[in-house]
């Protein structure tokens, strides 16, 4: 035990540190995501058949296919043919994240937006409010109220799916790990560490999210 407790108090602050970059990649592709989402819900539930099937398009693409696939295309695939847009890791999976998050986010979005009565949108229309302004100031608003469980659920799912990361070098929680493993060989003790902290993060973000849906009062 004191071993254990000796290693870690080596170590851990190197794996804080790429907690710190897991943290970061999670947050910049749950705004980002949240942004591309939104916009992607709502073309999913527009009357333009055009932007709808582009829409459904890009959710039929993007959660058909693994985040590790989307995450090589954008590093190492596209530059290899652009070379131009050639992109340091911590880019690359902020892009890979977010794309990857909108695809479920509009899911989520779309849902939450049907799932408000359309007479709202009838009498809102009837007071002389166009239907962007309806949508923006009456739909919206109550919208994100149901939105807001399984966007935190989303959140905390993104927490871990960025472990991804560290197959294109990105020096996150993971990747910080592997290297330590690799100059001391103590896989049982790294891994464990690797792990609660990975649990602390999601159990701290689940806490966050269960006090603000009970504050906006996203269940009512």
């Amino acid at each position: 035990m004191n071993e254990f407790l000796s290693f870690s108090a080596t170590y851990l602050p190197y794996l804080l540190q790429g907690a710190l970059v897991t943290i970061e990649i999670a947050v910049i592709g749950v705004i980002f995501g949240s942004i591309i989402g939104l916009l992607v819900g709502l073309g999913r539930v527009s009357s333009n058949p055009l932007l709808s099937q582009i829409s459904r398009f890009y959710i039929w693409v993007i959660r058909g296919t693994p985040l590790l696939l989307q995450l090589f295309v954008i590093h190492f695939a596209i530059p290899s043919v652009f070379s131009a847009l050639t992109m340091p890791p911590f880019v690359s999976a902020c892009i890979a994240l977010s794309l990857n998050a909108a695809a479920y986010i509009a899911e989520i979005a779309r849902g939450a937006i049907q799932s408000i009565d359309k007479g709202q949108m009838e009498a809102a229309r009837s007071l002389g409010l166009s239907a962007g302004q309806a949508m923006r100031r009456i739909i919206i608003p109550q919208a994100f109220r149901r939105m807001l469980p399984p966007l935190g659920n989303e959140f905390i799912a993104l927490i871990k799916e960025s472990s991804l990361v560290s197959t294109i070098a990105l020096y996150d929680l993971l990747r910080t790990g592997q290297q330590i493993i690799s100059s001391t060989y103590r896989y049982m003790e790294v891994f464990l560490l690797v792990g609660l902290i990975y649990l602390f993060l999601t159990t701290i973000m689940s806490y966050i999210v269960g006090k603000i849906e009970k504050k906006v009062g996203a269940y009512e």
